[in-house]
């Protein structure tokens, strides 16, 4: 396997758009080129709605796993010829896929993303990798996160305890301890509400740099209400999406009290939400550590930063741009890395962190011919 190129691609559970990296594996991890593409808003319009409402007609479904397959197959294209680098110099694609519900505590446990591998192979030419996180809730898993071996592949550093904190529209944590086991868990919302609720209104689809909720104050009673969500005190091994953390989970949680209190206030609330459940989940999962690296979307929120640094003082919080990573394809670039594993042969899971009977290889290839 003399070809040591994979391209990576993800869209998050904030479905603002694709993410694509394309990067070197000959030797130790290295992004060679990094490319975001929005989606086009009617099809992000349909994405929305069907992860909003859980109902989507099969023929709805089927249509939206052929569109997302082909906006990811141009997400890859535009990076390749902005990079300068032809198809046939790239060993795999590695597709996460746009997530659109995920069951894993579910009594018939299941995780579904669409955005169509056969697609993507046909008009890129190139062998893709998909479906990474059925195998691991086959196998007893949460098939989430997944990232954690990538963050200790290329994060790690043996004179330091780190945490890597990806601050996406849900956030995780992974601990990166020297000596001991690499752990990681979904700790709960990170931007996932801020934008829905800003949706409502705001001139826009996110808070840029958090000027709303900077500009409001936190509702203690609300916050307390919200904080007291069980999925919070559950133990890891554990995971979650947009299926638990909605509007709807807000508006029962608020009930009319929502309706007295202005829009900023509740946004100040929903940050410190959740700074507070990160911290907490830190804390109490992981202990003490020397520095904790974020990236994701919420490191440009400089609100909800600086609400994180209140509930942590005296941890060194960092981008992950500070260790050569940008923090805006960080996920991407693991995806890419998956890819690479599974065509190596090698586990993309850490059960410790998943809760799978064991390590698996990830994902099915859709070869290019």
């Amino acid at each position: 396997m003399d070809q040591a190129l994979c391209v990576g691609l993800i869209s998050g559970t904030s479905m603002d758009g694709i993410d694509a990296v394309l990067a070197d594996f000959a030797h130790r991890p290295t992004v060679l080129a990094s490319r975001g593409t929005p989606y086009e808003p009617p099809l992000r319009a349909r994405l929305e709605a069907v992860v909003r409402s859980g109902h989507a007609t099969l023929d709805e479904l089927g249509e939206l796993h052929v569109l997302v397959g082909r906006a990811f197959a141009a997400a890859c294209n535009a990076l390749l010829q902005s990079a300068g680098v032809t198809p046939d110099k790239v060993l795999a694609v590695g597709s996460h896929g746009q997530t659109v519900r995920h069951g894993a505590d579910r009594p018939t446990p299941f995780t579904l993303q669409i955005g169509d591998p056969n697609t993507i192979a046909e008009r890129t030419g190139i062998s893709t990798v998909a479906d990474f996180r059925g195998r691991d809730v086959a196998a007893g898993g949460q098939g989430a996160p997944l990232l954690p071996g990538f963050h200790a592949a290329v994060l790690a550093d043996p004179g330091e305890r780190r945490a890597v904190l990806n601050l996406g529209g849900i956030a995780n944590l992974t601990r990166l301890c020297p000596g001991e086991p690499v752990t990681g868990f979904d700790t709960g919302p990170a931007n996932c509400l801020l934008d829905a609720w800003y949706a409502l209104h705001g001139e826009g689809t996110h808070d840029p740099g958090g000027a709303l909720a900077a500009a409001g104050r936190v509702d203690e009673a609300l916050l307390a209400t919200l904080a007291a969500e069980p999925y919070f005190a559950r133990r890891a091994p554990k995971s979650t999406g947009r299926e638990l953390f909605t509007l709807d989970w807000l508006r029962r949680g608020a009930g009319a009290r929502l309706n007295r209190l202005a829009a900023g206030d509740v946004q100040a609330t929903l940050a410190e939400l959740s700074a507070q459940t990160v911290a907490d989940a830190l804390v109490r999962e992981i202990g003490a550590v020397d520095r904790l690296l974020c990236c994701g979307g919420g490191v440009h929120n400089a609100d909800l930063m600086s609400r994180l640094a209140r509930r942590l003082p005296g941890v060194p919080i960092d981008s992950t741009a500070a260790v050569g990573l940008d923090p805006d394809y960080v996920e991407a670039a693991g995806f890419a890395w998956l890819a690479w594993r599974t065509l190596r042969g090698g586990a993309g899971n850490l059960p410790a962190v998943t809760g799978a009977a064991g390590p698996r290889r990830l994902g099915g290839l859709f070869p290019a011919t």
